[in-house]
């Protein structure tokens, strides 16, 4: 693999006949060998992005580089190397879920026919569906035939993988197979890039992760850098709101908010025992103490003004 970034791109912007713009001045850096998740709530511009990166769709403006060449101009050099799954996969419904492995790969100029049928039966047992590789696809549910699109992605030794939502109709299982499919893949050194809008994909998988939200790119960084930004609140539980909030704020805990019996705050580096003490002595009732780091979901919501379907 080359040492440029898999995925590249600079000022990337789609604007539609109707003057909606689906894609604004997007700057992505996705590194080797990162679990990328590409986050965002439905209808942020994953997909429409998605798109563009595979010469799908044409941008409006802006560049996109994969695997260190320019796209579209190099897309037939580039496009083998990559396996994509986007907007759900469609295949022939009459036919077994081998026979459309087959298929799709008999479409593509640069594979060994002699190879086809093993490399099929391989795809279809790393996403689970050996026993099912004789069955019609029309018998399919919406959970298998997306494990059919990974396989059709996988027919092949590729240097990038592009995901589109790769865990939409999946059950529990199926979810918790797919993202151990993604581990290994990238155990493997294969680059995956996955969008989602489900910010468990994004806490239990990627290494690194973007944020989508109304067509704009608002925050690039590793999930380590992330998390390490989300500075621990002191959290009070009492029915005194009034004098806990002067007293914190007299003591120098900042950003205060107050909810209902809740008051929480940024301490700094102030000692909790500190504050607990001057809390007592100023008489406020304390039903609940102690610090909590925010979540990830908090974090990204506070970034989208939007909320993430955080389910399984």
């Amino acid at each position: 693999m080359s040492d440029t970034a898999p995925v590249i791109t600079r000022g990337l912007t789609k604007r539609f006949r109707s003057g909606q713009v689906a894609v604004d001045s997007v700057d992505l850096e996705v590194p080797t060998g990162s679990v990328f998740g590409f986050l965002g709530p439905n209808g942020s511009g994953k997909t429409t992005t998605i798109r563009m990166l595979l010469g799908l769709i044409a941008p409006t403006s802006g560049s996109v580089e994969l695997l260190g060449q320019p796209m579209p101009k190099a897309q037939l050099a580039v496009l083998p190397r990559v396996g994509a799954m986007v907007e759900g996969p469609a295949f022939y419904p009459f036919w077994s879920g081998q026979a459309n492995l087959m298929r799709f790969d008999a479409a593509d100029r640069t594979s060994d026919p002699r190879t086809r049928k093993a490399r099929a039966g391989e795809a279809l047992e790393r996403v689970g569906l050996s026993a099912a590789a004789g069955k019609k696809v029309r018998a399919y549910s919406l959970g298998m035939k997306q494990r059919l699109g990974i396989a059709v992605a996988l027919m092949q030794r590729r240097d990038l993988l592009v995901l589109d939502e790769p865990t939409n109709g999946l059950d529990p299982q199926g979810t918790r197979e797919v993202r151990g499919l993604i581990r290994e893949l990238a155990a493997d050194g294969i680059t995956v890039f996955t969008s989602t809008h489900l910010l468990a994909e994004v806490e239990q998988v990627c290494t690194h992760a973007a944020v989508m939200s109304r067509g704009k790119l608002l925050r690039q960084s590793s999930m380590v850098e992330l998390r390490s930004e989300l500075r621990p609140r002191l959290v009070v539980r009492t029915p005194d709101l009034g004098a806990a909030a002067e007293t914190l704020t007299g003591l120098g805990v900042t950003d205060l908010r107050r909810q209902e019996e809740t008051v929480d705050g940024d301490p700094g580096e102030l000692p909790i025992d500190k504050l607990a003490a001057a809390l007592v002595a100023a008489d406020v009732r304390i039903h609940g103490f102690g610090l909590e780091r925010p979540s990830l979901e908090d974090a990204f919501v506070a970034l989208t003004g939007e909320g993430f379907d955080v389910a399984e």
